[in-house]
């Protein structure tokens, strides 16, 4: 009985994830006719790692249905009804530093980073920055949901701030501050922590799940590109405060 619930619904998982893959398929197979012509022993582990995704995103997405949606929603409903609903706060902080922590996204976006600038910006640098950010950004989130202030109260000032850091960031940290914003919204966030904010927006008197439990992706999708930009002002400064200690250095050397 219980397999038969896991399972309900599956069929349909497994037709949605097929549809995803069949163009990506469709498309290699052109790239490779024409194209970049692998070996056979490429061909053979492409083929292993889409049916590995295959079944994995399969899988996932079962899990997601079953589990994750209804969890959370249950979680976010019953801190909501409570009189210390205000605890929301701190554990929306906890709960998306640790997803985030844990997403899979985040890590392979920090692991390219740190091999693309050799080891320059170091990947426990940028995911302990990514896991603050959305923490906060969720904290922000249910303190909203909380309050019933607009959604734009927090979006409009905070990309106004992301533009206006542009011009005191480091280059290499702006682009990969706003790619960061896509990267944090990855399935264990959108479908965990999205569910707590509509089960929190229900329970809660006055309050909407479209209008207030929704807009959660979109303050996640900012955080990330606020701190990864306030960590390339750090590492500008830093790297300037450097040259001016070499500079003195050098001057020393040259008075000696």
């Amino acid at each position: 009985m219980n397999a038969v619930i896991v399972f309900e619904g599956f069929n349909q998982v497994l037709l949605e994830v097929a549809l995803a893959l069949i163009p990506l398929v469709i498309a290699f197979l052109i790239f490779q006719v024409f194209l970049i012509k692998l070996s056979k022993d490429r061909i053979v582990n492409l083929i292993k790692g889409i049916v590995l995704t295959f079944i994995g995103l399969s899988l996932f997405l079962q899990g997601v249905n079953v589990g994750f949606l209804p969890v959370g929603q249950a979680i976010g409903f019953e801190l909501g009804s409570k009189s210390y609903n205000w605890a929301l706060i701190p554990i929306g902080f906890i709960l998306g530093f640790v997803i985030t922590f844990a997403e899979p996204t985040v890590r392979i976006m920090n692991l390219e980073v740190e091999k693309v600038s050799s080891g320059y910006i170091r990947r426990q640098f940028m995911l302990y920055t990514l896991s603050f950010g959305v923490g906060t950004a969720v904290a922000a989130a249910m303190a909203r949901i909380l309050i019933g202030f607009p959604l734009w109260y927090i979006i409009l000032p905070g990309y106004l701030i992301a533009f206006i850091m542009i011009y005191f960031s480091k280059r290499t940290f702006v682009s990969i501050a706003f790619d960061c914003g896509g990267v944090a919204t990855g399935p264990l966030t959108v479908t965990f922590i999205m569910a707590i904010a509509i089960g929190a927006a229900s329970s809660i008197p006055g309050r909407d799940p479209l209008s207030d439990g929704f807009g959660l992706t979109a303050l996640v999708a900012l955080a990330p590109i606020l701190a990864v930009q306030v960590l390339g002002f750090l590492y500008s400064k830093k790297e300037k405060e450097n040259e001016g200690v070499n500079d003195n250095n050098d001057t020393l050397k040259e008075e000696f």
